[in-house]
């Protein structure tokens, strides 16, 4: 049979990795390399300072420069990571949320700097502007906890953002609306379709009701609206689940809004699979994990992905390489290029399975969705705990389920021997690692900028923001006004924390526990809690903390709930702590064990400042047990510089980590 050459092709997602780290000079290098492999758009990773508006000498940063993504504090920094790039031909995502506006105003600046430089007119290079800022604060309250200002303010400046974008850079989706994070946080696909709907609604309620978009201007304004989904392993129902995602938008944008455009109705979503979902176990297994998941996004015509990123196979155990990311790119392009996926209409169009599975999302999402808008919306139901306790119960459930063995994991609950991994031997470096030079550089580099810079311009921009902040006028020209006078991250967020506030959001511990807990296991622990209790004659305690700026909380959250459930007296006071709060809590509390959860890689930095802090707190008898993404060699020096135990996502049941932890206790006090 000949090769069809006949067939009209569908036109391929713009296929992206998410990547940056250590500094901006690094990251332009990355992108340049992957966008000559093939690379049609780029994903931008910001450093978590930066994620939650700090610069690289704040002491919260301390530790985290450049591990998860690159850092960049003023223009400078934001001229370097796209020289040599022409914005103008570029689709590029920023995955940053609570200083988007920022963040996408260094971006505008650069564009128009290059317009300039190249003679031509500002405002048209910035009409042809492509991508997207993720600007969802709501998930952050729920989920990645990037966030700085409690949700109002938050909430205008997402508002501030679509207003601005929809007038001058029109081909730009201001946000994405993120139901990834909602279930790396627990969420069901129904759950993930409700909640990301919700917050659809909320922020477009907020965008009308602004008074800065024309009534007859919302098909505009819904026509940029894009989203950022999650694809699990369970690639059937995550295809019904997007079919889902793609009726009720229709349906939500000509009901609510009145948008009689199908086009601008439709359903615009990039996807990044689900990296939490991979296993630090066999990691290999990632591989088919990877594909598998991209299937379900892809396979639909009538609800494909419009951009698709890929982890790479060895993200549980830490930054991935640049072959890595290759080999994650060439995965998509396999299937766009090689494959006949993109040549035929949709395969599932009529399928009485697929269309059942389809109406039964759609249904319980309605009804959730209705609940929550009696609730006040999504932000009230933030406010409240109510949507943080349903996702803390729904990753409770899913917990119990894998450790019971009813949800298998190849490689983890089941089929856990295995041959020795190539991939992994000895001498073969499988992770990136940041030198830590970088943190001092990034220092050493914003004092500079601060000294080169006109002080008196960035002043005076930032007391304009400050006198907006006070107003209900837009603030991205203000913002803008910062941008080009080098105020740097830190001064734009500080400079709005003195009007708006922080906030920290509600933890759902509270509202959860473990479904059916009485299992024999479970119950033994109880009984040995009980008894070294007795021993001790005062109630068994746990400090649960998350150093630093990593918001990644879902870990932490289980490990309150199953403590709490075991018998422990819980102390968890949620994210972003300094060392310093986290041992006076501890010594306030007179804690038996403190437990640090740390994802970011900035472990070996902050975990030895705890320990010390206890010490000359004169609480150095407190054990200290570590858990999150710590290589091999990594946990051994932290062993050696006096933790009791590191547990990593290899150990996945929580009550036999539980056991453990109580032997931690009862040896520390001797019994």
């Amino acid at each position: 049979m000949p090769y069809p050459t006949d067939r009209e092709r569908d036109r391929p997602w713009v296929m992206r990795t998410y990547a940056g780290h250590s500094s901006a000079a690094a990251s332009n290098e990355l992108y340049r390399r992957n966008l000559a492999k093939g690379q049609t758009g780029l994903s931008v990773a910001f450093d978590l300072p930066t994620q939650t508006g700090y610069d690289p000498d704040h002491p919260l940063a301390r530790g985290e420069v450049g591990k998860v993504g690159v850092p960049v504090a003023h223009l400078g920094d934001m001229r370097q990571l796209f020289a040599g790039i022409p914005l103008a031909e570029a689709n590029t995502s920023m995955t940053i949320n609570a200083p988007a506006m920022w963040l996408l105003a260094l971006y505008v600046t650069v564009a128009e700097e290059q317009a300039l430089a190249g003679d031509r007119d500002p405002a048209e290079v910035r009409a042809q502007l492509t991508g997207t800022v993720q600007n969802d604060i709501i998930k952050e309250y729920l989920s990645r906890g990037t966030h700085i200002f409690p949700p109002g303010p938050s909430l205008r400046l997402t508002t501030d953002v679509i207003a601005w974008t929809v007038r001058h850079v029109p081909k730009w989706n201001p946000i994405n609306i993120c139901s990834y994070h909602l279930q790396e946080a627990g969420a069901t696909p129904t759950q993930e379709v409700a909640y990301a709907m919700a917050t659809a609604i909320a922020v477009l309620d907020a965008v009308r009701d602004s008074g800065q978009v024309a009534e007859a201007d919302m098909a505009r304004v819904v026509g940029r609206i894009s989203f950022f989904v999650n694809a699990g392993v369970r690639f059937v129902e995550e295809m019904c689940k997007m079919r889902a995602f793609a009726a009720l938008w229709d349906e939500i944008t000509r009901d609510r809004y009145g948008v009689t455009d199908a086009k601008a109705r439709r359903l615009r979503y990039g996807v990044q699979v689900n990296s939490l979902g991979l296993t630090e176990a066999q990691p290999e297994n990632n591989v088919q994990r990877i594909v598998l998941e991209m299937l379900a996004v892809t396979l639909s015509r009538d609800a494909r992905a419009r951009a698709v990123q890929l982890p790479a196979w060895n993200e549980a155990l830490g930054l991935p390489r640049p072959w890595d990311q290759q080999w994650s790119l060439r995965m998509q392009q396999v299937l766009a290029l090689e494959t006949d996926l993109l040549e035929y209409e949709d395969l599932f169009a009529g399928s009485r399975v697929v269309e059942a599975r389809v109406a039964e999302i759609i249904e319980g999402a309605r009804a959730e969705i209705d609940h929550v808008l009696e609730l006040g919306g999504a932000v009230a139901a933030v406010e409240s705990g109510y949507l943080k306790s349903q996702l803390v119960a729904s990753l409770a459930e899913y917990r119990r389920a894998m450790e019971a063995g009813e949800r298998v994991l190849v490689g983890v609950n089941r089929f856990a021997t295995t041959e020795p991994s190539p991939l992994q031997a000895e001498g073969a470096k499988p992770i990136e690692t940041v030198d830590p030079e970088v943190e001092k550089q990034a220092v050493a580099a914003i004092e500079e900028w601060r000294a080169r810079r006109d002080a008196t311009a960035a002043e005076r921009a930032l007391d304009r923001l400050r006198a907006a902040a006070g107003t209900a006028e837009n603030l991205f020209e203000a913002t803008l006004e910062c941008a080009r006078a080098g105020v740097t991250t830190g001064e734009w967020a500080g400079a709005l924390r003195e009007v708006f506030g922080e906030y920290r959001a509600p933890t759902g511990v509270s509202a959860a526990s473990l479904p059916g807990s009485s299992s024999a296991e479970l119950e033994r622990v109880r009984e040995r809690v009980r008894a070294t209790e007795a021993e001790l004659g005062e109630r068994l305690r746990i400090l649960v903390g998350k150093p630093g700026l990593d918001g990644h909380s879902n870990g932490a959250e289980q490990v309150a709930v199953r403590a709490r459930d075991t018998g422990f007296e819980v102390v968890y006071q949620g994210i972003r702590l300094t060392p310093e709060q986290i041992v006076a809590a501890a010594v306030q509390e007179g804690v038996h064990v403190v437990g640090l959860s740390v994802l970011s890689g900035s472990h070996l930095e902050l975990v030895p400042e705890v320990v010390d802090g206890l010490r000359a707190a004169g609480a150095g008898d407190i054990p200290v047990v570590v858990g999150g993404i710590v290589p091999p060699d990594d946990a051994r020096l932290l062993l050696d510089r006096g933790i009791a135990r590191v547990f990593t996502p290899k150990d996945y049941e929580l009550t036999e980590i539980m056991d453990e932890i109580v032997t931690v206790a009862r040896q520390a006090n001797g019994l």
